[in-house]
C-alpha cells in the first residue's frame, strides 16, 4: 500500500474494496458452473414432460405408442435419435408445471458439491480395502444391470415374449442415451476424480480428459436399466430390490473413491429420468392401468 497513501486514512474503505475483490472472485467461480447446471436442466426435463401433453411429447396415461415408435431392433437407431433430440431440446418446453424436478435436481447438486470435499476427506474412506472391494462390488453390480436386460432379450426370442423382449431392447436403449448424455456432461464438467488432489473435486481441469469424475458412467447407466425393468415389471418387491442394486451401485462408487458423493446423485437422477422416458415413450407390450 505504499503507492496508495489515501487507504491509510480510511481503512473501511480498504475493507470494502477487499471485500468487493473476494465477492468477485466467488461470482466468477461459481460462473463457471452455469454450462454444468443449464445441462441437468435439459437432461431432467424430459421426465417432467408428461405434465404439460400439449406441448411435450409425453402424454397422459393410456399412452399409445405408434408402430414406428416401438421396442424393436429395427426400430431403435431411429428412436436413439428421437430420444436425444427431445433431451437436448426440452429446454425450450419447460414451464412452470413442469420445471420443479429439474430445479430442485441442480439445488441439490450445488449442495452436494459444497461438501464433497468433506464427505470424501473423511478418515473412514481412507482405507485401501475397502476401497478395493468396493470397486469390485460396484463393476459386478453394473454388470447385472447390463447382462438383465441382454438375457431378458434373448429370453423373450425363444420363448415368444413381447415384454421380455421389449424389456431387452428398451434397457439397451436406456443405457446408451444416457452414456451419450453422460459423457457430453464429462466434457463440459472435467472434473478430478477424488483421487486426485486431496479430493478437492476442481471442475474445469484441461488435464482431465475423458476421465472426468462428474457424473458417475456406472450410476447412470445403472439407474437408467434399472428404470426400465422396474417399469416393466412393476410392484413393491421388484421395486426394492431393482433399485436396492442401483443404490448399491452408486453407493460403493463413492466407497471405492472412484467418485464424489454429487458425481452419483446426478448420474442417479438422470439415469433414471432417461429410463423412465425411454419406457415410457417406445413401450407396447402391456397396457399402462397399473400407472
Amino acid at each position: 500500500m505504499k503507492h496508495m497513501p489515501g487507504f491509510k486514512r480510511f481503512p473501511g474503505l480498504l475493507r470494502e474494496n477487499r471485500s468487493m475483490q473476494s465477492s468477485g472472485k466467488l461470482f466468477l467461480t461459481w460462473l463457471r458452473f452455469v454450462p454444468v447446471f443449464v445441462l441437468l436442466l435439459i437432461v431432467a426435463a424430459p421426465s417432467r414432460a408428461q405434465q404439460t401433453a400439449s406441448s411435450l411429447p409425453d402424454v397422459p396415461k393410456p399412452l399409445i405408442v405408434p408402430p414406428e415408435d416401438a421396442a424393436t431392433l429395427r426400430n431403435t437407431p431411429r428412436n436413439l435419435l428421437k430420444d436425444q433430440e427431445a433431451i437436448w431440446t426440452s429446454p425450450i418446453r419447460l414451464r412452470t408445471s413442469n420445471v420443479a424436478g429439474p430445479v430442485l435436481l441442480v439445488i441439490a447438486t450445488t449442495v452436494a458439491i459444497t461438501t464433497d470435499h468433506q464427505a470424501m476427506s473423511s478418515s473412514r474412506l481412507q482405507d485401501a480395502s475397502l476401497n478395493s472391494n468396493a470397486d469390485t462390488a460396484s463393476q459386478g453390480l453394473l454388470g447385472v444391470f447390463v447382462a438383465i436386460p441382454a438375457g431378458l432379450y434373448g429370453l423373450g426370442r425363444l420363448r415368444h415374449s413381447s415384454q421380455a423382449e421389449e424389456t431387452g431392447i428398451l434397457g439397451g436403449e436406456a443405457m446408451v442415451d444416457s452414456l451419450a448424455v453422460n459423457e457430453v456432461m464429462k466434457v463440459v464438467a472435467q472434473r478430478e476424480r477424488p483421487t486426485v488432489d486431496g479430493a478437492k473435486g476442481k471442475f474445469f481441469q484441461s488435464g482431465v480428459g475423458t476421465g472426468s469424475s462428474f457424473p458417475s458412467n456406472h450410476s447412470i447407466l445403472a439407474w437408467s436399466s434399472a428404470a426400465v425393468l422396474a417399469s416393466e415389471y412393476p410392484g413393491r418387491i421388484n421395486d426394492l430390490a431393482i433399485y436396492g442394486l442401483a443404490t448399491g451401485v452408486s453407493a460403493t462408487r463413492v466407497l471405492a473413491r472412484q467418485h464424489f458423493p454429487s458425481d452419483v446423485l446426478v448420474g442417479s437422477a438422470v439415469g433414471w429420468m432417461i429410463g423412465r422416458y425411454v419406457f415410457r415413450h417406445h413401450q407396447r407390450s402391456h397396457d399402462e392401468s397399473h400407472f
